[in-house]
């Protein structure tokens, strides 16, 4: 591990402005993927700000009915919410589903939406890698690419976002706060993350200054028939091959409100509008939800090692929904 310098922040302005005047700094909340970026050496902060002191941890109502979630609020404060759990459950199970309750108890909020892929050819600093080394290639293309994007990929690079978290936020039109040095701005989450097909080694649109300080959800009744879905290759604290976010509402039988969320699909959390539309004054039953996920997954392109995948994602679209439809304790 490469020497670096360390500083805590006591504010917003103050981090910014470390951030701002320092080259080569990372802020440091968590740490729970960054301390492994630094030890594999794929990451070489010249400076850590750490931001852990600063007041980013509350929970809060919004008049509308939705939440304000702080920035450094820890991931196992968030699934344990009673306002997240009664109001967005489909946020608290992805939480749960994301990881160990000892790394829960570290991660951060924004973190988790920060997280870098974990694509092994990334992680390794001898395969082509172009999110590590623009120009360098993608080792995935022609290798074992199981885990890797089937859909928004480019020949850049297939690797899939890792975050269960950001999935479900997708799902409810979730909008980050953001703190920079020419000040506060709101970005919604559909817009935070870039497409691999630009520079692939910048996964959101945020400069190397600008801090996550807060998550809105807008308030959104639906969401309390929702549920998150992971399909994985073990049970527990596994990246997931396919995921689902969904928040349901049925009126007379038929679809009056769908939104869905996908992820280990694509280079961020996917939000499924064409299913979205295809659910809409549909009956809510079985075949109009293959339907919807059949239209959503027409463009997917599946490579050697994960051609299963659009398979996978349309049937985990279909399960999901059917939960959502399914009267508790009924088989």
């Amino acid at each position: 591990m490469r020497q670096f310098s360390y500083v805590a922040a006591a504010d917003v302005g103050t981090a910014v402005d470390l951030m701002t005047r320092t080259p080569g700094a990372r802020y440091l909340a968590g740490g729970t993927n960054l301390v492994d970026l630094i030890r594999e050496g794929v990451e070489q902060p010249a400076t850590l700000v750490d931001i852990t002191s600063l007041p980013l941890t509350g929970i809060e109502d919004l008049p509308d009915g939705g939440l304000r979630i702080g920035a450094l609020a820890r991931n196992s404060d968030l699934a344990a919410s009673p306002l997240v759990r009664t109001r967005f459950p489909v946020v608290a199970q992805a939480v749960l589903a994301g990881a160990s309750a000892q790394i829960r108890n570290m991660a951060t909020t924004g973190g988790n939406l920060l997280q870098r892929t974990r694509c092994t050819y990334f992680y390794d600093l001898a395969a082509a890698c172009n999110k590590r080394e623009p120009g360098a290639g993608c080792a995935a293309l022609g290798g074992f690419n199981r885990m890797h994007a089937v859909l928004g990929a480019s020949d850049n690079c297939i690797a899939v976002h890792p975050s269960d978290l950001g999935v479900a936020l997708a799902a409810l039109d979730a909008v980050v706060e953001v703190a920079g040095p020419d000040g506060a701005r709101r970005i919604t989450l559909a817009e935070l993350y870039r497409s691999p097909a630009d520079p692939p080694d910048r996964d959101t649109v945020l400069q190397p200054a600008d801090l996550i300080t807060a998550i809105e959800i807008p308030g959104l009744p639906e969401a309390v028939n929702s549920h998150y879905r992971k399909v994985r290759d073990r049970a527990s604290y596994a990246f997931a091959l396919v995921s689902v976010a969904a928040v349901l509402r049925v009126e007379d039988n038929e679809v009056a409100h769908a939104c869905l969320a996908l992820g280990g699909v694509a280079p961020r959390p996917w939000r499924a509008h064409v299913a979205e539309r295809e659910l809409l004054g549909r009956p809510a039953i079985e075949e109009s939800f293959r339907a919807a996920a059949e239209a959503e997954l027409a463009p997917a392109t599946g490579r050697e090692h994960n051609a299963f995948k659009p398979e996978l994602a349309r049937r985990t679209i279909v399960a999901t929904l059917r939960r959502l439809t399914t009267p508790a304790g009924a088989s």
